[in-house]
């Protein structure tokens, strides 16, 4: 049974798999520019908008230079994606990575988690949108009822706290979610409270994602041409109105108000990934997905320095921590018109988010289910639209229902774990395929830079910068009891002996600096996660494992001799 759990499948059986696809494959429509369209709308979604303000405060005006080095830390994640999807050019993004690197238990464990992380992650951007939407619609002169605007646990629970607490204790936010329960339409007893922007733009994006790729292409051209112009507007609208005494001092709270917003400014970048989910839609996706991967970041990482130092400078760093920086700055300098402009590409650049992770999730679904390890359905392509209709449907009830009626705030970082799980898994694949000689077939391979020495000596380094300058972190340590350890610790202790083995491993054969520094970079960032969050993912992954063994382990199509 061990060996059939790490059966593995070859780059020949997966491609060979794409032919057999119910009324036919899908339609190669993407070019380089569409799917570097795709990837912008992707990363530069809500958090510009919104995230870019709290690490400003954070960090000061320095906080430029973190998305520098965080850009540099995803180039590493970056190109194993790059080289993997020169290598396997199908859909399945890292769940298809890891069935040819690791094996079959491995590839479901991965599509199980971006599962959980494409359809938690569209909730929040969903309900995000509808945030946006209403205050849009506000600035408009528009005030829909409130309990068509707010999920009704976020109403329940705000009613429930002003009855024990009074209103005194509730925030604003709070008040107006306690409102809403108090003055709903009943049902009976029960108040009717939804939050049907987020519902309806999600069913909105679905039947666009449904219809085909070509509609969904032009639709993400189209928005983000329209919030690029707006992010060059702002930089260069913005720059009349920089104070450069607003950039000192440069870093003001040191580097660990530097390294405070790392997690965040990380996930400004999140998307690239999302681009290989097409790779069946390509026209050469061998040529174009690596060179496509590589343009966003570089795209996206000019944009973000550029507007954060536009930012830092219109204001004091101070002032910045608001939900909405970019429209907060120019109102202070008096020009309302641009925050309503910045309101309304704030709509737009959430929906092309929205749109991209809802294009990738029925993608993966399809790809396991072609598998064997899903429902044959969800492989179905739809005989007109040559998209995979049945899993486009369920991806969008899957979100659609939750966002209706659930706040996901406690879900974000959540999110989170199963993109550090997938990317780490993928930076390991590519260490795989070096070793087994399968590289050889890529059309892209990440720069081979000799880690034998150098994993070791970076470790050394690390442990000695910690002894000689790490005396807070020591002190905290001490001041730890074994259990405390334990629960709240274990993945840092994990994160140096994964280094210490990768040292060693790198050592005996000659590891590739590049995807070990993707490996130690995301597990790193691993454990600035909560325990909870780790706690729900550990459960999420028992689930798909019974699931997994009470269906994929039987109808894996290598368990049948690969027939379909």
């Amino acid at each position: 049974m061990a060996h059939k759990l790490f059966r593995k499948k070859t780059v020949e059986q997966i491609q060979r798999d794409t032919q057999h696809i119910g009324s036919g494959g899908l339609a190669k429509v993407l070019g380089v520019k569409d799917l570097v369209s795709l990837g912008i709308a992707a990363i530069v979604g809500a958090g510009i908008f919104s995230t870019i303000g709290l690490a400003s405060y954070n960090g000061g005006p320095a906080v430029s230079l973190l998305f520098v080095f965080t850009a540099i830390a995803c180039v590493f994640t970056a190109l194993s994606y790059a080289q993997f999807a020169s290598t396997v050019p199908v859909s399945g993004s890292a769940y298809t990575y890891a069935y040819v690197a690791f094996g079959e238990i491995f590839a479901w464990v991965i599509g199980w988690a971006l599962i959980l992380e494409y359809a938690v992650s569209n909730m929040v951007v969903a309900i995000s949108w509808s945030e946006y939407f209403v205050s849009m619609l506000k600035g408009f002169g528009v005030n829909l009822p409130t309990w068509l605007t707010t999920s009704s646990e976020a109403a329940y629970e705000a009613y429930q706290k002003l009855q024990l607490n009074g209103p005194e204790a509730l925030n604003t936010v709070e008040k107006i979610a306690a409102n809403a329960y108090t003055y709903a339409p009943k049902l009976g007893h029960i108040p009717l409270i939804v939050n049907l922007p987020a519902g309806l733009i999600t069913v909105l994006v679905t039947w666009l994602v449904y219809i085909g790729i070509k509609e969904s292409r032009t639709a993400s051209n189209i928005m983000v041409v329209l919030k690029i112009s707006v992010v060059l507007l702002v930089i260069i609208g913005g720059a009349f109105y920089v104070k450069p005494e607003n950039w000192t001092p440069f870093a003001p709270n040191g580097m660990k108000g530097i390294l405070s917003g790392v997690a965040s400014v990380f996930f400004a970048f999140i998307g690239f990934d999302s681009i290989s989910t097409t790779a069946e839609e390509c026209k050469n996706p061998q040529r174009d997905l690596p060179r496509s991967m590589i343009y966003c970041l570089l795209i996206c990482t000019i944009l973000y320095v550029l507007i954060t130092l536009v930012l830092t400078g219109m204001v004091n760093y101070k002032e910045l921590n608001v939900n909405d920086p970019l429209a907060f700055v120019f109102q202070s300098t008096g020009l309302n018109f641009m925050a309503g402009i910045i309101s309304v590409s704030s709509v737009i650049a959430i929906t092309s988010a929205l749109l991209v992770f809802q294009l990738g999730q029925p993608r993966i679904w399809m790809t396991m289910s072609r598998d064997g390890l899903l429902w044959k359905k969800f492989s179905t392509i739809h005989p007109t639209y040559k998209t995979p209709a049945f899993a486009t449907i369920i991806a969008g009830i899957v979100v659609t229902v939750p966002a209706l009626f659930f706040k996901m705030d406690f879900f974000i970082d959540l999110t989170s774990v199963g993109t550090f799980f997938a990317f780490i898994l993928v930076c390991g694949g590519v260490l795989y395929l070096d070793h087994k000689g399968i590289s050889k077939q890529s059309k892209f391979r990440v720069p081979y830079i000799n880690g034998k020495y150098l994993i070791g000596i970076g470790l050394l380094l690390a442990l000695s910068g910690l002894y000689l300058y790490g005396d807070a972190i020591l002190n905290e340590w001490r001041h730890l009891s074994p259990t405390e350890i334990i629960e709240h610790k274990s993945l840092t202790i994990v994160f140096w002996i994964t280094w210490l083995v990768l040292a060693v491993l790198g050592y005996q054969h000659r590891f590739s600096i590049l995807p070990v520094a993707g490996i130690l970079v995301n597990l790193y960032l691993m454990t600035e996660l909560g325990a909870s969050n780790w706690i729900i993912f550990i459960g999420w992954l028992l689930i798909g494992l019974a699931i997994y063994f009470l269906y994929g382990y039987k109808h894996s199509r290598l368990n049948r001799g690969n027939k379909l």
